[in-house]
């Protein structure tokens, strides 16, 4: 699983032209599978997000979560996460999880966010057209191999 991670003070997701999607502080949470991923990934994933301390406190030092500012989250499924581009220019996708696992794995990820905090979303597989004033700019990206992987998960 991986996260890319955009500190953000207004954001908001578009299909169809019409707003699915929109927050003021909190994070846009760009979010994909890879085959191996299950439940315990993503329980691990959400308790890294709701706790990372990237907002600034009161001395201007990352120091706050999400939890701690009462920020909400825009999560966006982006299975491009996964591209390899070793070979050639055009990237390959073999690696993002199949779109029938992929949405049940998206759809656990926003129900267990949404037991923190306020979460808005897009529509997993829509062509989706994503604003992000993104804060900072702070940027972090999660992957649950560098994260957990041999770490007693």
């Amino acid at each position: 699983m991986r996260a890319i991670l955009q500190r953000s003070k207004f954001s908001k997701v578009t299909i169809d032209s019409k707003i699915n999607g929109q927050i003021d502080k909190g994070y846009v949470v760009l979010v994909g599978f890879t085959d191996g991923d299950n439940e315990e990934i993503v329980d691990k994933m959400v308790t890294k997000i709701v706790n990372l301390r990237v907002f600034e406190d009161e001395n201007e030092k990352m120091n706050l979560s999400i939890l701690d500012t009462k920020g909400s989250i825009l999560s966006i499924s982006q299975f491009t996460l996964y591209a390899n581009c070793t070979k050639g220019n055009r990237p390959s996708f073999v690696e993002a999880l199949n779109p029938v696992e992929a949405t049940k794995l998206y759809d656990y990820f926003n129900k267990k966010l949404k037991e923190y905090l306020p979460v808005e979303t897009g529509i997993f597989g829509s062509d989706m057209k994503v604003e992000i004033y993104n804060d900072g700019p702070v940027t972090i990206m999660l992957d649950s191999d560098e994260l957990f992987k041999n770490k007693n998960m």
